[in-house]
């Protein structure tokens, strides 16, 4: 399966999605206007994952900055998507929430995020 890899733009994050290693990153700050433009293929390309990953450990690295309410609509879906995976085909697969420690809504977004998944491993890293 190819990788998927976004540059990132002044309203989109940094986007590299390795299926030969499976690290998933998002990397910068995410506000586009159009949500659905910018996650449509994300998502897209997650099910494929998905549906050809074996027992292999997946690692999601977060780092972002900044991010809108409809960002943070989307990153809860792509989080529960990722818990139905553990949850029903016990995959092993984990999330880093990366930020700058003297970013304080990035981490209370973290918490929350955290509290909302009970099967999804979750940790909050701070850089």
């Amino acid at each position: 399966m190819e990788s998927l890899e976004l540059k990132a733009s002044q309203y989109t994050p940094q986007v590299s999605f390795n299926a030969e290693s499976n690290v998933l990153e998002l990397k910068g700050e995410c506000y586009p206007e159009n949500i659905a433009e910018f996650s449509d293929p994300l998502f897209s390309w997650l099910e494929e994952y998905l549906s050809l990953l074996g027992n292999q450990a997946v690692i999601v690295n977060v780092e972002l900055n900044y991010f809108n309410s409809s960002t943070s609509k989307m990153l809860l879906n792509f989080f529960e998507r990722l818990e139905t995976e553990v949850t029903d085909n016990a995959k092993n697969i984990s999330v880093n929430w990366i930020y700058d420690s003297e970013n304080d809504s990035a981490e209370e977004y973290g918490e929350e995020f955290q509290e909302d998944l009970e099967s999804l491993s979750f940790n909050l890293v701070t850089k």
